[in-house]
């Protein structure tokens, strides 16, 4: 019987992998690598979106409950408007929020175009003492609602992307248009020379952009704080 001498045994060890076990080593690691890097890529998107989603969100609850903030500070004063909405903006008066009583300040809140995208903006006027104070900032409040000034524009707030807003009132039992007059849907106009009286509640629906972590239709009640003390 023939024997390989332990030389070429030796010598068939020595030689190493062959090229196809190289290339089969290599096709399995590149899989791995492959395999490790869609792993790790899914991680990141996933940790992203979830940052994103959590900051999206802490905005949102910045802006509604400084939304309620406003209406809940809202003051009545005499022969001046609490709350108007014209369709486009909303504006109040309310008291201010300084450390020390300023008065009142005007807000109003609309929706404008900025940069390419629908936003939903804020603007506050510095503060009113006097009739003629708060006249003048209830005027710039609707100018600025429509075609704001750059002086108007530097007291705004751009709060967050918004595709479309709406308001009722909650008057009568039910559910209105602000701006409707019809006492059959529980609206009934203030007489001439009255100004109209606060309503039972405010509803805003907010249609917030789709492409986003947070989106589709948000409603929000505010209940009038008067309305609750009158039926208690």
């Amino acid at each position: 019987m023939f024997h390989q001498p332990d030389s070429a045994r030796k010598k068939s060890r020595d030689r190493g992998f062959t090229l196809v076990e190289l290339l089969v080593a290599i096709a399995a690691l590149a899989l791995l690598a492959l395999m490790s890097w869609r792993g790790l890529d899914g991680m990141i998107r996933t940790q992203q979106a979830t940052r994103e989603q959590g900051e999206q969100q802490a905005v949102l609850q910045t802006v509604l409950a400084q939304w309620n903030a406003d209406l809940n500070a809202l003051m009545p004063l005499e022969h001046m408007q609490a709350l108007d909405w014209d369709g486009l903006v909303l504006r109040l008066t309310r008291k201010s929020s300084g450390a020390v009583d300023n008065g009142a300040v005007v807000v109003a809140w609309s929706q404008r175009n900025i940069g390419g995208q629908p936003q939903w903006v804020r603007w506050q006027s510095p503060p009113v003492r006097t009739a003629s104070q708060w006249h003048d900032a209830w005027i710039q409040a609707g100018q600025w609602g429509r075609n704001p000034s750059t002086s108007q524009q530097s007291r705004e707030t751009v709060l967050l992307p918004l595709a479309q807003w709406r308001i009722y009132y909650y008057r009568g039992n039910a559910w209105t248009n602000p701006q409707s007059s019809d006492a059959s849907n529980g609206t009934n106009a203030p007489s001439s020379g009255t100004l109209p009286s606060l309503p039972d509640g405010v509803r805003v629906e907010l249609s917030l952009p789709a492409g986003r972590s947070i989106s589709g239709k948000l409603t929000v009640d505010w209940v009038n704080p008067l309305r609750i003390n009158s039926r208690s």
